[in-house]
């Protein structure tokens, strides 16, 4: 009977394991997409456009605009030809909030632990406390917008945010732009999750 016990145990374990292995294979946020896409277009050719604001950030956007042009090319558009006018014009925009906890936000919950060791030169137990203190969570959000060249009309929209412990671009604003694109140029309910691996894109 024993035995069994520690078999499930085990077995349960493996399955933990496996779902934390899975989990960090994916990327999850929440996306909401708006648009009045021509029916039956096909994405064309792009080109990012600046505000002013952005403008005078120029390596910072480069960096965003970076970040975003894997997914607009997965999703069927590709970069202007120089010297050639684009289909559409692109502007992207991402925010990125550190949020700091201390032990002390939730009064009512201990997040420390105490022991009993030896310590100095008496030989006897000892009482100690640790306080635990979180890591900084980031609050990550993209934005992008789709106009047409031909009149400026704004075509598609879409956002995507998630929460989580890390904020470079590299780990985080890439899929968010992904997810952002991900059923492009469809809309659907907003907001809802979207949940891709990220071994495959």
């Amino acid at each position: 009977m024993k035995r069994r016990s520690v078999m499930w145990a085990a077995a349960a374990g493996g399955l933990a394991l496996l779902a934390g292995c899975a989990a960090m294979n994916q990327f999850s946020a929440e996306v909401a997409t708006f648009g009045d896409w021509p029916a039956g277009r096909k994405p064309g050719s792009y080109a990012f456009e600046r505000l002013p604001s952005q403008q005078a950030r120029a390596e910072a956007q480069q960096r965003l605009e970076d970040a975003a042009r894997p997914a607009l090319e997965r999703a069927g558009f590709r970069p202007a030809a120089a010297g050639s006018e684009p289909d559409f014009l692109v502007q992207v925009g991402a925010r990125v909030t550190r949020t700091d906890r201390s032990p002390w936000d939730d009064p009512l919950w201990w997040r420390g632990g105490f022991g009993i060791g030896r310590h100095g030169p008496w030989r006897g137990p000892y009482w100690g406390a640790s306080v635990t203190w979180d890591s900084p969570r980031y609050d990550r959000e993209v934005a992008v917008l789709v106009r047409e060249r031909a009149g400026g009309k704004p075509v598609f929209e879409a956002r995507a945010s998630s929460e989580g412990m890390q904020s470079s671009p590299d780990s985080v604003l890439k899929p968010l732009f992904d997810a952002a694109l991900f059923d492009f140029p469809a809309t659907g309910v907003n907001p809802r999750q979207v949940t891709l691996p990220l071994t495959a894109r």
